[in-house]
Parts: structure tokens; sequence; C-alpha cells
């Protein structure tokens, strides 16, 4: 009897499997999932890093943008992922702050369910006014915010946004009292302080300084501890007579925990290597925003820095998730 033939035709699939495995990584293409819509800085920070890495590490970067439920469908997906090395998922400080917003309400742990690669960079948040409201700075507003309690009306891309909690931490930190007004979106937000529906409005540089330099809006402040190189003309709050604030959104890169370490720290060394390169940095700075390239370690301090600082800001304010 010929056992033979149907002895090598079981081991066949074994035995490719075994070689799959030991092919050096990234051996196939790789999923990078955006819990954003395109066109928005989460994603062309993303697909600049996802260009670099593609070149260096020779396999394709497929850029798959699952936007809902402020990042959480997204960030699920890649959560249930195969912790493989070829699912890696973007974060801004949403993430961070969905953890308290949404407490005991998210289908994965925003810590537990991933292993940190790289904060990629900061984008210092900047505090606008409209051209009528009649303050020039930040002292100028809590002034007249302390004379007005709840008079002030402040927008925001949303509740729970990283402009929002910046700016609740303005309001706690400097002792006055805003109405906050809440947008789907950054872009009507703006649309509302250009037509005077609103006075004050918080959010990243690139959103906001052609407006700023066209003087259509009164730039008050850079929620930073230094000014920023793409927009050094404006102060931060603390030269402008506010407290010193700083709040910012940041774009970060996680894997699936339980991805292993030597794949994580292959992740981690090309987006460093990709972010130090001086064609990148100026490429951030051109959107106002830091550029960063840490290693996981430091990743996941800061995104538990980050779960920290906005629960105390969440919890004081009393923000409510968005039903």
């Amino acid at each position: 009897m010929r056992v033979w033939p149907r002895a090598l035709a079981l081991l066949l699939p074994l035995a490719l499997a075994l070689q799959a495995a030991a092919a050096p990584y990234p051996s196939q293409p790789i999923r990078w999932v955006v819990p954003y819509t395109p066109g928005g800085i989460t994603d062309t920070v993303t697909r600049m890093v996802a260009q670099k890495l593609q070149e260096s590490l020779g396999q394709p970067m497929v850029v798959e943008n699952k936007p809902g439920a402020n990042s959480i469908v997204g960030a699920d997906l890649v959560a249930k992922a195969p912790a493989d090395g070829y699912t890696i998922l973007t974060v801004i400080a949403a993430h961070a702050i969905n953890t308290t917003l949404y407490a005991g309400k998210l289908p994965f742990d925003p810590v537990k369910s991933f292993t940190p690669v790289s904060l990629a960079a900061t984008a210092p948040l900047i505090l606008t006014a409209n051209n009528d409201f009649p303050v020039r700075d930040v002292k100028g507003l809590i002034q007249y915010a302390r004379a007005n309690p709840g008079k002030v009306t402040f927008g925001s891309s949303g509740i729970g946004a990283s402009a929002h909690l910046t700016t609740e931490l303005l309001k706690q930190a400097a002792g006055i009292d805003m109405l906050h007004v809440p947008f789907k979106g950054t872009a009507p937000a703006l649309t509302a302080l250009l037509a005077g529906d609103i006075q004050i409005l918080a959010d990243v540089p690139s959103s906001m300084m052609a407006h700023v330099r066209g003087g259509k809006i009164r730039a008050l402040g850079m929620f930073s501890a230094s000014r920023v190189p793409g927009a050094a003309e404006v102060p931060t709050l603390a030269e402008a007579g506010g407290p010193a604030v700083e709040g910012s959104t940041w774009v970060m890169f996680l894997a699936p925990a339980g991805t292993p370490p030597e794949v994580v720290s292959r992740l981690s060394g090309e987006v460093q290597r990709a972010i130090s390169s001086p064609e990148m940095r100026e490429r951030f700075s051109s959107l106002g925003m830091d550029a960063v390239g840490s290693n996981p370690a430091e990743a996941a301090r800061f995104l538990e820095s980050e779960i920290a600082k906005w629960q105390g800001v969440i919890t004081k304010a009393g923000v409510k998730a968005d039903p």
C-alpha cells in the first residue's frame, strides 16, 4: 500500500504554515486603520508615515478609513484583529478621552486591548475669537468672562473633543464661566465663529491659522509651553496674560495587544526613523505639529498621562457623552 503521497499531502499545509511563520517580518501587506474620514489631520499624518514605512519595510501599507462613534468603531476593529503585526491603528486624543467619557460602555479596553507603537506627533491647540468680540488677548477674555458670567459662547468640534475639554480646562484654571456650543466637526464650528454665532473657538493651527493670517478671526493664544514654530507669531496662553494651560491633540500608532515585542520594536523603529528625517519634520511643522517619534514605552507613558489628565477635567466639568 502506498502511503507516502497521502502523508506528503497532509504535511504540505503544515510545512507551508511553518515557512510563512519563519518568514522575516513583514512578509505581506499591512492594514492601517484610521478611525476617521479621509482628509483630516489624522488621515494625513497616517498616510505621510505609511508611505515612508512602505518604502522601508518593502510591503504595501493599505490605509482604511473606518469612521464612527468618535473613533470607537475603528478602534474596536483593530482590538479584535490578529496580533501579528499586520494591523495598525491610528488614534488621537479622543482615544484617551473616551476612556472616561464612555467608561463601562466601550467594547474594548483603551489601554489593555492595545500595544503602543509610537507617538508620532502633537499639535497644540490655538485659542481664537470672532473679530467682533471685544477682547484682544487671553487676559482680556478672562476679564470679560468674569464680568459676563455664562454669556461668552465657545464652540468645539463636538462634546468630549480635545478642543472642548481644553477650553473646559482653561475655564477651570481661570475661574470663569463660558457656555459650550458643540458642533459636528471643526468645519461647522469655524463657520459659526466667522459668522459671529459663537465668540470663541479652540482647534488645531492647521485649521485656524489661514483665517488668522487672513484677518478673518483673531488669535488669542496657543495652548503650549512655548511658541509653535509653524505659528510663531501667536503667543502662548501665559504670554497672553492667562494661566499656563496646555492642551493638544496628538497622533499615536497602536497595535493589537499581544503583538510580538520584536514586531512592535521593528515597527516603532521604522516610524522613528521616518519621522526624524528633515523632510518629515518640515511637513509636520507645516501642519502646526511637533514631530515626536517615540518608542513604545514612552508612548505608553504618554497615553496613561493623557487618560489621567482628561479624566480630571471631565469629572470636574461634569461632561457627559453625546447621547
